[in-house]
């Protein structure tokens, strides 16, 4: 069957980011937001502990359904600032690798209403929807929530959002689209490993992937101080793992290990000074410094990642936690270093091994 195409708009809650395109253009996007409150992570506290709300779209992508997988139809918005967007772009890479190039910029969150502006030379217009902001998707796709977030999967045939939850749409690209795929061979959500796989997803989820945000956006001290201990006792669990294995899995790559990457990659960049999470930096862990390097050397991953945008978005969009929106100078790209753990771990060999 024809190769599908995702383009792939970045854009964060009342923000400009980017469309990524499968024919890698780059064109110039400004932005203005329409009057009305929007509400984001920073308003998600009650009683001094930051409480996520779940995501409003859970369709699923399937013959027989509404949304059949079919080539062409659907497109991705996402941030890449945000780990949870960036874990849906590395399953759409790593299942269809070298298909589209991806520009983007994450400028601040300046107003909760979207009030403001940012120009940037590699901005893309939404050539769909022509959405200047993400809540103009959810607005065209009648959303009631008042959260507006990213990732979002779009159908262009039913002009509205099929997902918005990161972990659906990871799936979604892991096995709706393998007749279309370039990869289709690569399964990071195996049968036989299923549920520990959900098993590890829960804590890891809990406590580190949402635990970062948990420790940043407390605005009391015991909340913070709760997520803070929880977070350190599971990456400790994890570099204990991580040395029996190369994967958290064992010898297999799945997505656990996509989930877990896309909080460590921005641990020590911003995670330590910005959410305060400051006991211990990612690279002083033999076992978690090595697994970060080897996946973000695994291809697929990282097109995904990108720092510098990473680090200008958290970092001016919370005047709360920055107020002067100072970007933090530092920090070496050790992730790009050898790791090793192919040779440490031969039973769990790649095919992009050297």
């Amino acid at each position: 069957m024809q190769a599908t195409h995702f383009p792939v708009r970045t854009l964060s809650a009342c923000v400009p980011l980017v469309l990524k395109s499968a024919a890698s253009r780059s064109r110039k996007l400004n932005v203005s937001a329409r009057m009305g409150p929007a509400r984001t992570a920073v308003d998600e506290v009650n009683k001094g502990a930051f409480v996520r709300t779940a995501a409003g779209f859970r369709n699923k992508v399937a013959p027989g359904t509404q949304f059949e997988p079919e080539a062409g139809r659907y497109h991705l918005y996402i941030s890449y600032a945000c780990p949870w967007a960036c874990r849906a772009l590395a399953a759409l890479h790593m299942k269809h690798t070298g298909w589209a190039f991806v520009s983007p910029d994450d400028p601040p969150l300046t107003s909760s209403t979207g009030h403001g502006s940012f120009s940037c030379a590699d901005c893309v217009p939404d050539s769909v929807n022509g959405a200047k902001f993400v809540r103009d998707l959810y607005d065209k796709a009648q959303d009631t929530t008042g959260k507006y977030s990213v990732p979002v999967l779009w159908d262009k045939k039913h002009n509205t959002i099929v997902n918005n939850e990161s972990s659906d749409i990871l799936r979604i690209f892991n096995s709706s689209f393998n007749e279309l795929a370039q990869n289709p061979s690569l399964d990071l959500y195996p049968e036989p490993l299923r549920s520990k796989i959900d098993e590890v997803n829960e804590w890891v989820y809990n406590a580190i992937n949402n635990g970062v945000y948990r420790c940043g956006f407390a605005t009391q001290q015991e909340p913070y101080e709760q997520a803070f201990k929880e977070l350190f006792a599971a990456l400790d669990r994890c570099e204990e793992m991580l040395g029996r294995g190369r994967y958290l899995m064992g010898s297999s790559l799945t997505e656990a290990d996509v989930r877990l990457f896309m909080t460590l990659i921005r641990f020590d960049e911003v995670y330590v000074v910005y959410f305060k999470t400051n006991r211990k930096f990612i690279h002083e862990y033999p076992n978690l410094r090595g697994y970060v390097q080897d996946l973000y050397q695994t291809p697929g991953i990282s097109p995904s990642v990108n720092i510098a945008h990473i680090k200008k978005h958290y970092f001016t969009s919370h005047p709360a936690l920055n107020t002067y929106a100072i970007i933090p100078m530092g920090g070496e790209p050790w992730w790009e270093q050898p790791h090793g753990r192919a040779a440490q771990f031969p039973d769990a060999q790649q095919p992009w091994d050297k």
